[in-house]
């Protein structure tokens, strides 16, 4: 098995974990008030992304002074686009959430054309536009299924844009997991303080067991990504980002029952073809950046 297989692999299952991880959000938010979800999940991420920096020697490693203020306001992205997030997962079918978020390398370059000034041709503005009207064709404003929660995943695209280009300010000195710790940190706070403007429910043995598994599915899904980038090409394991997709459409039939329309998986479609296309045309003209840390 060549580096590259291998590096598919490993992001196939960083989206599949991720995506698992969601789902167990989802279904324990049925049984369960959200944010207090959101906070426990949140300690037990933090606990672990913190012994895997000491484990790796991250922890020591110190953060240089003129990155702090992007590191601080990349938490403060996470937070703002975490909330819309949850929202829209606990009221939405999971692949619907999943597809409208496809359409982030798309609107990642857009962004980094508009605000950071980076080159991008007619081609790929045109793949742009392809791809928003794919994602249109996903919320179909105007519909009856368009409501605020559609509002709400169409927000967090827009605020995780946002985290990804203060990503790309970070310098190459500053620790991954040390990002990742300060990024649970900020979300398991969001969950404390919502979750005290709500009555909290007991916590029996099964739901415990979920949260402990959810805190492990996003440790899993950090560790397989930052394999994933190391083992192969970029421009060759990037675009397996899309199986979270497939990830999205298995969990939401099998755990929930849900199973999109056609115009929603025909837009899903359209968005992830646009994005690959995006992708390669990035890859033609120059290395693809290592991404600093998942969400």
């Amino acid at each position: 098995m060549n580096d590259n297989i291998r590096g598919a692999s490993f992001m196939v299952a960083s989206m599949a974990t991720f995506t698992l991880n969601d789902a167990t959000i989802k279904y324990l938010a049925q049984g369960m008030p959200t944010f207090q979800v959101v906070f426990l999940r949140g300690v037990g991420a933090t606990l672990l992304i913190v012994l895997l920096a000491h484990l790796t020697g991250a922890l020591r490693k110190p953060i240089p002074r003129d990155d702090w203020k992007w590191v601080i306001g990349r938490s403060l992205a996470e937070v703002a686009s975490f909330y819309p997030f949850v929202l829209a997962l606990t009221h939405m079918p999971l692949a619907n959430v999943t597809a409208i978020l496809q359409a982030l390398p798309l609107m990642i370059t857009a962004a980094g054309a508009i605000f950071m000034g980076e080159r991008v041709g007619w081609r790929r503005w045109t793949a742009i536009a392809v791809g928003f009207v794919g994602v249109l064709m996903i919320v179909r404003p105007g519909g009856a299924d368009f409501d605020r929660w559609s509002l709400a995943a169409l927000a967090a695209v827009l605020t995780i844009t946002l985290r990804e280009l203060i990503t790309r300010r970070l310098s190459r000195d500053v620790p991954s997991l040390k990002v990742a710790i300060f990024t649970a940190l900020g979300v398991m706070l969001l969950g404390l303080f919502m979750s005290l403007r709500e009555p909290w429910g007991a916590v029996s043995p099964g739901q415990g067991g979920l949260l402990v598994v959810a805190s492990m599915f996003i440790l899993g899904g950090y560790l397989f990504s930052i394999m994933a980038m190391r083992v192969g090409e970029v421009a060759a394991v990037t675009p397996f980002r899309y199986t979270a997709l497939i990830w999205g459409l298995m969990l939401g039939w099998l755990v929930f029952g849900d199973w999109p329309k056609p115009m929603t998986l025909a837009g899903a479609a359209l968005v992830a073809a646009t994005g690959l296309y995006t992708l390669w045309r990035e890859g033609r003209r120059a290395p693809m950046p290592r991404p600093n840390a998942p969400r």
